[in-house]
């Protein structure tokens, strides 16, 4: 675990905001110098505390108009690999995050569609057919909020 500062905390917020923003930028909005802020933005990355500076597409505009949620339940533990089924639901365009949780059910997908029907036609011909598959419960995202880290930064 690493200990966070003020300006630790500081930078964290402008990032998770706009992680484009040159460390020069950055700087300049936390009273630092560019090459102090490089440093800052190294030593948490070298901590694990930043992972990856990602695009967020909005799937919205690029015609994907639905979001859903799976809880998907495989039907024989132990007969089908874990392994076997990650490949090949990660294989699925559509799916955008793969889960591996532990309750009611095995994994945790989020899918995206154009449409319902579109939706559909995913659920019946690519993800039904997975290997060992078995119970699957959909919920249709209908908004979504951007919440703050737990470091409230």
């Amino acid at each position: 675990m690493i200990d966070l500062d003020a300006i630790d905390r500081g930078l964290l917020r402008e990032m998770m905001r706009d992680a484009r923003q040159s460390a020069g930028v950055l700087g300049r909005r936390l009273g630092l110098s560019q090459p102090a802020t490089w440093r800052r933005i190294k030593r948490l990355e070298g901590a694990g505390v930043l992972k990856a500076r990602k695009v967020r597409l909005n799937n919205e505009a690029l015609g994907f108009g639905v979001t859903v949620f799976l809880g998907v339940k495989l039907a024989t533990k132990g007969r089908v690999s874990l392994d076997d089924f990650e490949r090949a639901v990660c294989a699925i365009p559509e799916v955008q995050l793969v889960q591996h949780v532990l309750g009611l059910y095995d994994y945790r997908l989020r899918v995206v569609a154009r449409d319902l029907p579109d939706f559909e036609r995913v659920l019946r011909r690519r993800i039904m057919t997975l290997p060992g598959i078995g119970d699957v419960e959909a919920n249709v995202l209908l908004s979504e909020e951007r919440r703050p880290g737990p470091l409230g930064v």
